[in-house]
C-alpha cells in the first residue's frame, strides 16, 4: 500500500480515536479532540498532494479518499448534534448529500466507472473542516487560560467572536455542501437516469 493510501486508512483510524476522545471525560478532552481532528484533516491534504506529486493516484485512492473525508466530517457533525453544538437539520442536509454522492459513486463503480472528486467537492470539504474546527475551538478555548480568552474570547456584540464565526462557518458549509451535491448529481445524471 502506497503512502497516500496509508494516510487515507489512517484517517479512518483517527476518526474513531477522535470520537472516543470527544465523548470521554479525560482532562482537556475538547482540546485533544481538536488536535486529533486537525491531524486527521492534514492527512487529507497530504495524501492528495503526495499522490499527485509522485503519480500514485489509484482507484483505491479515488474511492476511499472521499469516503474517508465523508466519514471524518460526517462523524464530527453527528457528534455535534448529540452534544447540542449544531442544529440537527443542518447535519441532516450535510449527511444526506454525502450519502447521495456515495450512492452515485457506488452506482458508477458497478458500471466500471470511477468518479473522482470535483473542485466544488474540495471546496465543500474545506468549508466543512473549517466549521468543525471552529466548533472545536469554541468549546476548547476557555481551557487555554488567558491567551485563549484574549484571542478567542473578545466579544463581537453580545457573544464572543468565535461563536459568531462558528455560526457563519456552519451556514457556509451547509449551503456549499447542498450546492455542490446538486451540481455533482446533475453533472452525472446520466448514470442514474439511464436506468429509469
Amino acid at each position: 500500500m502506497n503512502v497516500p493510501n496509508q494516510l487515507t486508512v489512517a484517517r479512518f483510524v483517527l476518526t474513531i480515536v477522535f470520537l472516543g476522545v470527544l465523548f470521554s471525560e479525560i482532562p482537556y478532552y475538547q482540546t485533544v479532540s481538536l488536535g486529533l481532528f486537525v491531524i486527521a484533516s492534514l492527512t487529507d491534504y497530504y495524501d492528495g498532494k503526495i499522490a499527485r506529486r509522485d503519480h500514485l493516484i489509484t482507484d483505491f485512492g479515488k474511492l476511499m479518499d472521499p469516503l474517508a473525508d465523508k466519514i471524518l466530517t460526517g462523524s464530527a457533525f453527528i457528534a455535534f448534534v448529540g452534544l447540542d453544538l449544531m442544529p440537527a437539520w443542518m447535519v441532516i442536509v450535510i449527511v444526506a448529500r454525502e450519502l447521495a454522492i456515495t450512492g452515485l459513486r457506488l452506482l458508477a463503480a458497478s458500471k466500471q466507472i470511477v468518479l473522482a472528486a470535483e473542485r466544488f467537492g474540495k471546496h465543500k470539504t474545506i468549508t466543512q473542516i473549517t466549521a468543525i474546527i471552529s466548533v472545536l475551538v469554541m468549546i476548547s478555548y476557555s481551557s487555554w487560560g488567558g491567551a485563549g480568552q484574549w484571542v478567542f474570547g473578545w466579544h463581537l456584540g453580545s457573544v464572543p467572536w468565535v461563536v459568531s464565526f462558528t455560526q457563519l462557518a456552519q451556514w457556509v458549509a451547509v449551503l456549499l455542501t447542498f450546492y455542490s451535491g446538486v451540481v455533482y448529481l446533475w453533472k452525472n445524471r446520466h448514470l442514474f437516469l439511464e436506468d429509469l
